[in-house]
């Protein structure tokens, strides 16, 4: 039997009395029908149990990487169980703040913060900078200058542990856009800089070795590498960051946030670190709580090389396995249970030879056209890495729980590609 694996599912998914996909109470043909597709459907039990899963494992101060998904019901959701919010960008940050997330519960990223950025986090009381670079130093130097508060602040340090993952999402190897590296001295120049610095407060340190890292083993290794670092600067916090993998497909097995959480905190036992130490999960938290519906509409058979089944989304909603290479599962929601012997392509709408959902997808012997197709695990990097190549709309996203159905992210309409032209 190639069955689909159960376990890839969100956490309250049943299986009807006609063999349907139930999410949340709700049948996932219904909402196909209700809210057209491509749709996003997030189980917001899971979502919630996720947040407080990783609020149990790492306590006060544990931040949920809005990069993996962000809107404004997601934002509020994580607050709502506890988490903290990562923000990277300007627009993630104005995202959290539109949903009512107050500035000293986010953390500002990235590896090229502008001034504007700045200055409009810190002039709201942000809870913490991750210092990315030299530069970053200076511009928050010049805003305190201007009368702007002194921000608490953590140095990322790239501690020269490569993961075994994509090469374009590892991030902590010494040849890296991200951070102040350790083995060439320049992490222990910034935390002297920003000690010796009167506009900052320098609380902590950061540390991310990548993402959709399975091993515990590199957190292990990170968390060695950084111990006599640590305990040199005696700082009260340390992150070490997110990147714990998520199984996409069969065969595939991940630790729990729960897991991960004894690993790190054992390993910093072992090395005697004494900070408070927390985590950035993102993938972690919302990947498996969502599904993406698609509606069949081509089925080409080239004899004797490939069956390629079109669907109305595409790379515009899932970039991940044009980027990265990555694997899903696809089946058939109204019949979950069924053998899957069919070999088939699924592949997007976009003009683009490439854009394939799923290369060997395992899907029923009666797929037709017409039918609802689904792909599991794109709660992450799925809405938020979008975009409107070929000027297709993107999808709505619904969250559903007990029984019930909300609209949190409408489709885009053709009105909408419109919106920013000038003429």
């Amino acid at each position: 039997m190639n069955s689909l694996p159960l376990s890839l599912l969100p956490d309250t998914a049943t299986i009807g009395d006609k063999g349907q996909l139930i999410i949340g109470g709700c049948d996932t043909l219904e909402l196909a029908e209700q809210f057209g597709t491509p749709l996003f459907v997030y189980d917001e039990v899971h979502l919630r149990a996720r947040c407080r899963e990783a609020v149990a494992a790492f306590g006060v101060g544990v931040n949920f990487a809005t990069k993996a998904f962000l809107c404004t019901a997601m934002a509020r959701l994580a607050a709502e169980e506890g988490c903290n919010l990562d923000v990277s960008t300007g627009g993630e940050y104005h995202v959290a703040r539109a949903a009512g997330v107050p500035a000293d519960r986010l953390v500002l990223h990235g590896n090229n913060k502008s001034t504007a950025e700045l200055r409009t986090a810190m002039s709201e009381g942000i809870g913490r900078i991750i210092i990315d670079s030299f530069d970053e130093i200076d511009r928050i130097e010049a805003l305190v200058a201007e009368g702007l508060p002194v921000p608490r602040a953590l140095i990322r340090v790239t501690p020269g542990v490569e993961a075994h993952t994509h090469e374009f999402v590892r991030t902590g190897q010494d040849d890296s856009k991200f951070g102040f590296g350790l083995a060439s001295g320049q992490a222990d120049a910034a935390v002297l800089r920003a000690t010796a610095s009167p506009a900052i407060d320098l609380v902590g340190l950061h540390a991310h070795i990548g993402s959709q890292v399975f091993d515990a083993e590199f957190f292990e290794m990170a968390i060695e590498v950084m111990a006599p670092f640590l305990q040199k600067h005696q700082l009260p916090e340390f992150s070490v960051g997110g990147g714990l993998g998520v199984a996409y497909v069969a065969g595939e097995e991940s630790a729990s946030i729960t897991e991960w959480g004894e690993v790190v905190r054992a390993a910093c036992v072992a090395a005697g670190i004494t900070a408070h130490v927390t985590a950035e999960p993102g993938r972690a938290l919302v990947a498996q709580a969502a599904i993406t519906l698609y509606s069949v509409g081509t089925i080409k058979e080239i004899p004797d090389i490939r069956t390629y089944v079109s669907v109305d989304g595409g790379m515009s909603d899932n970039p991940r396995p044009v980027l990265y290479g990555s694997g899903y599962e696809a089946f058939l929601p109204r019949d979950v249970a069924a053998d899957r012997d069919r070999v088939v392509t699924v592949v997007g709408k976009h003009c683009e030879s490439g854009d394939i959902l799923v290369r060997d997808a395992l899907v029923p012997a009666d797929l037709a056209v017409g039918d609802i197709l689904a792909t599991p695990v794109t709660g992450a990097y799925g809405h938020s890495m979008g975009s409107n190549y070929n000027k297709v709309t993107r999808p709505a996203v619904v969250f559903v729980a007990d029984g019930k159905a909300r609209l949190v992210v409408r489709r885009e309409t053709l009105d909408d590609l419109l919106l920013l032209e000038v003429d």
